[in-house]
């Protein structure tokens, strides 16, 4: 190649370097912990974000827990997060989520015993959700699950790491209070769901409440009806049809779910939203408020 010829290609060369400094890089997948948690994760997804740093709480009994439970996980009772059924003072809960480690870009995974348990994993997902974390989920089937898929068991309670400085931001877009529980029963298009057992929605009261029935026009949809004996949800197709059967096939209509102590609805609000219903809110008091109230003012049925 000629002196000229040189000369003449160095400023096409030198354009199309600039074009290819110039030029975006193609687009990178996001990190594990930076895409989108749904509200319910299954044991593989879980695994996966634990790898990728994800905190895992533990919400079995103190017994379950010292008999073995993952490697690093955190122990937590939902009762410390709450004041008889209703959400603890906002500073309370700061002060709890910041000892446990949670930190707002973490993926937080709750595991239980849901077979066994009474729905506390669904309760802390839904105290976490609301507390503002943007990723909290139920880990299906809970701890059992995990343990099938051969994650590392030990009986050493792991020492409480550093504070967090999360920053609890309490929404009201899944909890409503009486006040607004009484306006939505006079409204008569709210769609409220009973989750406990059928003799409580019938007029039993085995959990302390002072009086016994369900609120008017409540749905019973007893919580574990939607799982497997395992305690990992049924199939999607089973969960929709028994919804349906039940008079919650609209995606869209307002629901109200309620139980003694607000642990077992708070559980039904997580499904609900897993399964992509937008309008869902737990009454957390439930009965045990609901039924120390005046009869004339918050009246519950029998049958």
């Amino acid at each position: 190649m000629t002196r000229a010829q040189t000369a003449r290609r160095l400023p096409v060369l030198s354009f199309v370097g600039a074009l290819l400094v110039a030029a975006p890089a193609p687009p990178r997948a996001a990190p594990a912990r930076a895409r989108r948690l749904p509200w319910i994760v299954d044991a593989a997804r879980a695994k996966r974000e634990l790898a990728a740093g994800a905190l895992l709480l533990d919400v079995r009994g103190a017994k379950a827990f010292a008999a073995g439970h993952v490697r690093g996980a955190r122990r937590v009772r939902w009762q410390t997060l709450s004041r008889r059924g209703r959400l603890a003072p906002r500073a309370r809960l700061q002060r709890v989520l910041r000892g446990l480690g949670v930190r707002a870009g973490q993926s937080v995974l709750v595991a239980g015993d849901p077979a066994r348990g009474w729905g506390e994993d669904g309760r802390v997902t839904w105290t976490l959700r609301t507390a503002g974390h943007r990723r909290a989920a139920i880990v299906d089937g809970g701890v059992r699950a995990l343990k099938r898929l051969g994650l590392s068991m030990t009986k050493t309670i792991t020492a409480a790491g550093m504070a967090s400085r999360f920053e609890v931001r309490l929404g009201s877009r899944w909890r409503l209070d009486r006040a607004a529980v009484r306006r939505r029963l006079e409204g008569k298009r709210t769609r409220f769901v009973d989750t406990r057992e059928a003799r409580e929605y019938r007029g039993a009261t085995p959990y302390g409440e002072v009086r016994g029935g369900h609120l008017p026009g409540a749905i019973h949809l007893y919580y574990k009806t939607l799982m497997g004996r395992d305690g990992c949800l049924l199939p999607r197709g089973r969960l929709r049809a028994k919804l349906k059967a039940a008079g919650l096939a609209d995606l869209k209509a307002p629901i109200v779910t309620y139980c003694t102590g607000g642990v077992r609805s708070a559980w039904l609000v997580v499904v609900l939203k897993h399964l992509g219903y937008r309008d869902v809110q737990n009454y957390a008091g439930s009965m045990w408020e609901w039924a120390a109230k005046p009869t004339a003012s918050h009246p519950l049925v029998k049958r």
